[in-house]
């Protein structure tokens, strides 16, 4: 699978000398669990401290306030003339096909005047791999229990020493979108390939394998060390429940979520440049 090489240079979403900063609104998906909303908090910061040119603003498509239409109007309320909102999700499942054009629709029908953009979401498109969110993986991946893990940095990335590991499972918040999942086998593939390692997946709902599963077939059929990746942007309840399955079946190592790992706010600011640069070349023509 080719590699999705981005770059966060926006010349279009530039800030000219007393204009009001653009607008990019991260749209999580919310989470009753008020870690969820914390970590996407933490991951705003980072992306503002990359780039403090932008008006950044947290938002959530369920469970939290604010939802993303009421962000996109407070970069209005703010002078902002233009916006990118950025899904954080990391499937273009239902969520990404449905609520996040809603939210923009919904915004427009009370009366924003702000141009907008959509980016894309964080995980694979057309089947091309951000290498930022492998680095990211590869960042949160505990190395196994015989090795400091130490990372580093190659010509492709980021990689890890994980020789305290047989094999890893990428586990997932779960989808019954089979387009979906077929991302996270790529993200799967792609993640094993970078660590030299048989690289599997697992759901924490919706489709099977559990992580739990995943880890017991793996070690009856002779693998010792199962490390877990984390497929996660937040912890919240589906995080918990596949940590708690990995563990349980022998895993020796289990990855935190993505959260604001500094390659994630990368991936972030160039999926935002991306759009932008869309939407200034719509906003000239």
């Amino acid at each position: 699978m080719r590699p999705a090489r981005l770059t966060p240079a926006v010349t279009g979403f530039a800030v000219p000398d007393g204009s009001a900063r653009p607008g990019v609104v991260l749209a999580a998906h919310g989470s009753r669990d008020p870690r969820a909303a914390a970590a996407t908090r933490a991951l705003s910061r980072a992306v503002a401290r990359l780039r403090p040119d932008w008006d950044v603003r947290a938002a959530y498509l369920d469970h939290s306030l604010p939802r993303p239409a009421t962000a996109l109007a407070g970069v209005a309320a703010a002078g902002g003339e233009r916006a990118v909102l950025v899904p954080l999700l990391l499937t273009a499942a239902y969520h990404g096909r449905v609520d996040v054009p809603a939210e923009v629709a919904a915004a427009r029908a009370d009366g924003l005047s702000l141009e907008v953009a959509v980016a894309e979401v964080l995980g694979p498109v057309a089947g091309a791999v951000p290498p930022l969110l492998l680095d990211g993986l590869v960042r949160r991946l505990p190395g196994g229990p015989s090795t400091a893990g130490g990372l580093v940095r190659r010509a492709d990335g980021l990689v890890r020493r994980a020789d305290g590991l047989d094999v890893v499972v990428l586990a997932a918040a779960g989808t019954r979108d089979a387009a979906a999942r077929e991302t996270v086998e790529q993200v799967a593939a792609a993640l094993g390939e970078r660590l030299g390692l048989p690289c599997g997946v697992a759901y924490a709902s919706a489709s099977p394998p559990a992580a739990g599963e995943a880890v017991a077939r793996l070690r009856a059929a002779g693998a010792r060390r199962v490390g877990v990746a984390s497929y996660f942007l937040a912890p919240g309840r589906l995080y918990d429940a596949a940590v708690r399955s990995a563990r349980s079946a022998g895993a020796v190592a289990v990855a935190e979520p993505l959260t604001d790992a500094p390659e994630l706010a990368e991936l972030v600011v160039a999926r935002a440049a991306e759009a932008a640069a869309g939407l200034a070349v719509a906003v000239a023509a």
